[in-house]
């Protein structure tokens, strides 16, 4: 039987599925301190997508709140937007629809968004992402905002944030790993084998990896290595531009390298990912997670 890997779980999902897992994390998050007598109920939707994805986690706590939490590699400045409506499905699923015509105040769970980054780009501890920012006509006194805290999780950047939740440290520490594998000339394959070899050795995750080890390159490779390449190769594309345009001390040198470094790369790479993801995924999910025309990813094969 063909199993359907559109939608898998990422690997940060799994990490923190559990009802324990969650209260920590938004403890450290909120800066409360929810003991296990505090109810959280996990209900994230399983149709509303984004990019063929579901939103990483939403639940509630103490009976309350709505949390919406998304980690990313790579930033996406649409995300008070993209929270906006799913919010907006979160209510209309919690709320009766019969109720809104009635005459008494409805009271709803208060929601909060969260974005949890650990991508190669460099970017500030913590960041507030605005819808007002979204706005065609600039305004002071906007009657709709949605505010999105995004928190820099790389191991390397942000360890006092990070020491709060023993999970999350050892999560961004284990993808810590992965980068530095590949920094050393690793493939992504290679890289992440390595890293877990290393964070079983650490007593890092060591359960988790050593039960779900060939899983976790699996989703990695779905979830991670993309986003994270094509920040990867931007970057490159930029330095690669930049410092032609320097040589030739003109402009149109500079912006001229900066597409052309961005287009070659980014091929190649695309090329070099859908070449691993062939026998792992439909033809189909492959040219939608590389941007490869599906006549592309053919002839790879």
């Amino acid at each position: 039987m063909k199993v359907n890997r559109k939608y898998k779980d990422s690997l940060f999902t799994r990490l923190f599925s559990e009802e324990e897992q969650l209260r920590q994390l938004y403890n450290v998050l909120k800066g409360t301190n929810y003991g296990t007598d505090t109810k959280i109920e996990v209900i994230t939707l399983d149709d509303v997508l984004f990019m063929g994805r579901k939103n990483d986690i939403c639940f509630k706590i103490d009976h309350q709140i709505v949390v919406l939490l998304e980690h990313q590699s790579t930033i996406n400045e649409n995300m008070p937007l993209r929270f906006l409506i799913y919010v907006a499905r979160e209510y209309e699923r919690l709320i009766d629809n019969k109720a809104l015509y009635k005459t008494t105040l409805i009271k709803i769970p208060t929601p909060e968004f969260y974005v949890l980054y650990n991508g190669v780009r460099k970017y500030p501890n913590e960041k507030i992402l605005k819808l007002s920012d979204a706005f065609i006509t600039d305004t002071h006194n906007t009657k709709l905002e949605l505010e999105v805290k995004v928190i820099n999780i790389n191991y390397e950047q942000n360890q006092p944030f990070l020491q709060q939740c023993h999970r999350l440290q050892e999560y961004s520490y284990f993808i810590f790993e992965v980068k530095q594998n590949q920094k050393k000339g690793m493939s992504f394959e290679c890289a992440v084998k390595n890293a877990i070899k290393s964070c079983i050795k650490q007593n890092i995750m060591a359960k988790f990896l050593q039960i779900n080890g060939s899983e976790v390159l699996n989703m990695l490779m779905t979830e991670f290595d993309i986003d994270v390449a094509r920040e990867a190769w931007l970057e490159e594309g930029e330095q690669k531009g930049i410092k032609i345009g320097e040589q030739k001390g003109i402009k149109i040198g500079e912006q001229k390298g900066i597409k052309i470094g961005e287009q070659r790369g980014e091929l190649k790479k695309q090329q070099e990912i859908a070449k691993k993801l062939i026998g792992v995924l439909d033809i189909e999910v492959i040219a939608e997670k590389t941007g490869l025309s599906i006549e592309e990813v053919k002839k790879l094969i």
